[in-house]
């Protein structure tokens, strides 16, 4: 792999990492709901979900997609449902009283690095890192495309979960908490846009 494709690698990945999506969007709205501290579980589960993720849909997943082509519309079905799920229940979390807590709790590690075989936005990344940035699809190659992801992208996502944080001190009521949880829940709908125009 050549210094440009590398660079290139490293480039995609810094962006993709950092723009908004569906778990920026969640990790933020975990920070301001719950803290950074509780949310380092979720992160991780990203991060590391989304690093193997990478590595499997390299060394031989894609196939399966590209010998059964059904299998993209049912994961488009099933991933606008679970994140629409997910909008509804960040919308309507409610705070226990006048601090930051809410009912329920963050992701987990688990539930994270499973969310990411439905998240559309992982799914456009994975493939594209996997079909531009190694040609040779060889499994050293597809390991090293992952790991440039896994280290680039927890630093980024990290910088969400910090943002969603230090909101705190502005959500310091239940209106204004309520006002920013919808908000959050309108912009992860809105982040399945590009997923619906898509064929």
């Amino acid at each position: 792999m050549t210094y440009e494709i590398v660079l290139a690698l490293v480039l995609f990945a810094l962006v993709s990492s950092l723009t908004p999506g569906p778990n920026n969007l969640m990790l933020m709205a975990s920070g301001a709901n719950y803290g950074f501290r509780r949310t380092i579980p979720h992160m991780l589960g990203v991060s590391i979900g989304f690093t193997l993720m990478v590595l499997l849909v390299g060394v031989g997943l894609v196939q399966v997609f590209d010998a059964f082509p059904v299998t993209y519309l049912v994961l488009k079905v099933v991933s606008v449902i679970y994140l629409l799920y997910l909008a509804w229940k960040i919308g309507t979390a409610a705070p226990q009283n006048s601090d930051v807590d809410v009912d329920g709790n963050p992701f987990t590690f688990k539930q994270a690095a499973l969310f990411q075989w439905v998240n559309p936005k992982a799914w456009t990344m994975a493939l594209t890192a996997v079909s531009v940035y190694s040609p040779s699809q060889s499994t050293v190659a597809m390991a090293f495309v992952a790991g440039v992801f896994g280290a680039v992208n927890l630093p980024c996502i990290s910088l969400w979960t910090t943002l969603g944080k230090q909101l705190q001190v502005l959500l310091t009521s239940r209106a204004r908490l309520r006002v920013f949880n919808i908000t959050m829940a309108l912009l992860l709908v809105s982040s399945l846009y590009p997923v619906l125009l898509s064929r």
